[in-house]
């Protein structure tokens, strides 16, 4: 098993995550409060790049933390971006490579984020 951002991977390339949840909510969240998981949690984090899942929304945000900016994906698009994430974590799980994936789609991370 190795650690990638904060997603677990077997050594088949795929992610897993305990008590049956979606595979993609492999994050590490010692004693995390089973509500506070049903509203949000974070999938990857690196000095780059954040990801949230919104598991009621049926939706992922992402944010360049480097230029401050963030979007949001949900329904179909999420589940395609949620596809992709999974087959650029399969290839290298590295966070160099994760970082570049999501790099790709620095022409839709666009909404300046603000603290509310």
């Amino acid at each position: 098993m190795k650690l990638a951002g904060y997603f677990c991977i077997q050594a088949t390339g795929r992610l897993f995550s305990a008590g049956g949840r979606d595979p993609l909510i492999a994050a590490i969240q010692p004693k995390a409060n089973v509500a506070v998981n049903e509203l949000m949690n974070i999938v990857y984090n690196s000095d780059n790049y954040y990801v949230v899942e919104y598991p009621l929304q049926h939706g992922y945000e992402v944010v360049d933390k480097q230029s401050s900016r963030g979007t949001y994906f949900q329904g179909d698009v999420a589940e395609k971006f949620r596809e992709s994430m999974i087959g650029a974590l399969g290839e290298d799980s590295s966070p160099e490579h994760v970082d570049e994936f999501l790099s790709e789609f620095g022409v839709l991370i666009n909404f300046p984020m603000t603290v509310h």
